[in-house]
């Protein structure tokens, strides 16, 4: 017997938040240590803590004990705040200190390798060739603007020596098989490192570098320089629009291309450490390519490349290589994990993460859409409504929700997340989109966003989620709109700048312009000069595109939530938005979370949030939500 008709968005689902909080791994980093996998992962059910793990006869084991969190503030994103040798020796930056810290192997007592005192930050730990490098970020008390340079660590925790500064942010190191030269990548404000970078290259002459030379870049944005050899230097670039990898050498040769590909091997650095290629031991390069999507290639030492089927389609970083053998997080149809893969000898094992209590029949497919918008076309990627066990009524249309990635400059592929099927199990469609400025399209998609912030990502998303209404596939009366930070932003927009939306949803979303430039972070210090205008100049811009301006134009219904320690976007944005709604008399709650910052990490907040966005798009578009508790709406 066919199932009762049920109205979209009050289907049964087994997906219940506490298990999407489980699901949803969070790999942060992953290493061959001898014969072993070790990788970093945020334990949501530990505070968000952020562990070290590894296999051991068949169970997952800490390496890194509680309360200890290896967690980098280094641009206030962090990233490679790990490293291990071969015998088992743990570096790591604890979260609480932002000192480096070294256990070995056997040991239960961490040592510190970096001294205490002053606002001094660890990142990008990496050990290359039995020496320990990283990024230094000096806050101490008294400069007007932090110091970054890069560092060499000593193992025996006798101090941190300077081998290069001269920038304002540096990222990438790479030491030559010989460990006579440097390479690094180096950037300035006002640029970001996606607008533009150096890629410099150095003798290290008495343990520092005394003189460089810039290898590739200025008007475009390389990355992750590696060494094939003690001479030949491999890196990715961007100078033809798009990210492909290039050579060159220590004799300033011309950099060359290395099968070229209308597909991006590279992408917004925003974590130190992200890798997105690797070379092989016999000469072979294995490498992310994005259009879109993720897919993993091997490229042969005469350029011909070859399709390496794996399970992950975005978020996809190779975090360590040896041999053949590479590990590879990212996520796909299963969720986010870890995955070991040898590139001639096997089918790609599952590490960490990418399960679930639930069949693979609760996961929406995706469906890759392409919108004609006002600014060109519009990318995204729709999940209807999935449940093997549920229809809706004859003539019903499913109320959607249309996310909104941060960064701007980020990006979202094809595969679905235990958040989105929490929504499509229930009847509710999901239309994720990569609005112009998002990576993953080329520098010419990404560059459509400069000047334009709180204009073109507002007239895209507003494009595709009507473009999915006058299709059929979405109820027009019941879109709804989601995004966190940047995302918040566009949310905010669009609210205050079209009808398209009958609900929002804002996660730490920036609401005043001019607030976010007083407020923010060094690294972002100057984001806005590219995708608004520089200070005081555009001032007025800033006004007239901040949705605080407009808040008498607020008045659809929105759920704000904001971490009370986040210094990327201050809770004072929120606050201000919630003290508008109140006077407008507009439907509206506020959830704030003590502990946390910049992006949730704790299980329970991540439970509290996924129920609270169900219950509120129920009260706003008037259907009922089993299994989740009520929510209070001011």
């Amino acid at each position: 017997m066919s199932p009762a008709p049920t109205p979209y968005g009050s289907w049964i689902s087994p997906l219940t938040a506490a298990e999407v909080s489980a699901a949803s791994a969070r790999i942060e980093g992953a290493r061959f240590v001898g014969e072993n996998v070790w990788w970093g992962e945020s334990i949501a059910e530990e505070a968000g803590r952020s562990g070290v793990r590894r296999e051991a006869s068949g169970a997952v084991v800490d390496v890194l004990p509680a309360p200890w969190s290896a967690r980098s503030r280094v641009h206030e994103y962090g990233g490679a705040s790990w490293t291990a040798d071969d015998d088992g020796t743990l570096y790591f930056v604890e979260k609480t200190d932002q000192r480096v810290w070294r256990l070995d192997a056997g040991t239960a007592a961490p040592v510190a390798l970096t001294p205490e005192g002053g606002d001094v930050r660890y990142g990008g730990l990496s050990l290359q060739h039995g020496r320990l490098l990283a990024v230094r970020e000096d806050h101490t008390p008294g400069r007007a603007v932090p110091a970054r340079d890069i560092v060499e660590l000593a193992l025996d925790g006798s101090g941190p020596t300077s081998l290069v500064a001269g920038s304002d942010f540096v990222a990438h190191p790479a030491l030559s098989p010989d460990g006579a030269h440097l390479a690094w990548i180096a950037w300035d404000h006002p640029h970001m490192a996606w607008d533009s970078a150096e890629l410099r290259v150095g003798a290290l002459d008495g343990g520092r570098i005394a003189v460089w030379r810039t290898a590739a870049g200025g008007a475009s944005s390389p990355l992750q320089p590696e060494w094939a050899d003690d001479d030949a230097l491999v890196f990715a670039d961007d100078p033809t629009g798009r990210w492909n990898l290039w050579r060159t050498d220590l004799a300033g040769a011309a950099p060359t291309p290395v099968a070229p590909a209308d597909a991006d091997t590279g992408g917004a650095l925003w974590v130190l450490g992200t890798r997105w290629y690797g070379l092989l031991a016999d000469g072979r390069i294995v490498a992310v390519r994005t259009n879109g999507s993720d897919a993993l290639v091997v490229i042969d030492a005469d350029g011909g490349v070859q399709d390496l089927p794996v399970e992950p389609v975005t978020q996809l970083s190779l975090e360590d290589v040896r041999g053949t053998r590479v590990l590879l997080s990212g996520a796909g149809p299963r969720g986010a994990g870890l995955w070991l893969v040898d590139i001639d000898a096997s089918e790609p094992r599952l590490i960490a993460g990418a399960s679930s209590p639930w069949g693979e029949e609760w996961m929406p497919l995706p469906r890759a859409v392409t919108t004609s918008g006002p600014h060109g076309p519009v990318h995204a990627f729709d999940y209807p409504p999935t449940n093997p066990g549920a229809t809706a009524p004859a003539g019903e249309r499913p109320p959607y929700v249309v996310f909104v990635h941060g960064g701007p400059t980020s990006h979202v592929g094809g595969a679905a997340s235990g958040r989105i099927a929490y929504l499509t199990s229930r009847g509710i469609g999901v239309l994720d989109v990569n609005y112009g400025g998002s990576t993953g399209y080329g520098r010419a998609y990404r560059e459509r966003l400069l000047g334009q912030w709180g204009v073109v990502d507002v007239d895209d998303v507003v494009a595709a989620a009507r473009g999915l209404a006058d299709e059929g596939a979405a109820d027009p009366q019941r879109l709804a709109i989601a995004g966190g930070s940047a995302g918040g932003w566009t949310v905010l927009c669009a609210l205050t700048g079209s009808d398209a939306f009958g609900a929002g949803i804002s996660r730490y979303g920036v609401a005043d312009l001019r607030l976010l430039a007083a407020d923010t972070h060094d690294f972002e210090a100057r984001y806005l000069d590219g995708l608004v205008g520089p200070l005081p100049a555009a001032e007025e811009l800033y006004i007239e595109r901040s949705p605080l301006s407009h808040l008498e134009r607020l008045r659809t219904p929105l759920l704000i939530e904001q971490g009370l320690d986040d210094r990327v976007v201050p809770p004072s944005q929120s606050e201000a938005v919630r003290d508008a709604l109140a006077a407008n008399g507009v439907a509206h709650a506020y959830l704030a979370f003590e502990g946390e910052a910049h992006g949730f990490r704790r299980a329970d907040t991540l439970v509290t949030t996924l129920e609270a966005e169900l219950a509120f798009l129920g009260r706003v578009f008037g259907f009922a939500t089993p299994g989740v508790p009520d929510i209070d709406l001011d």
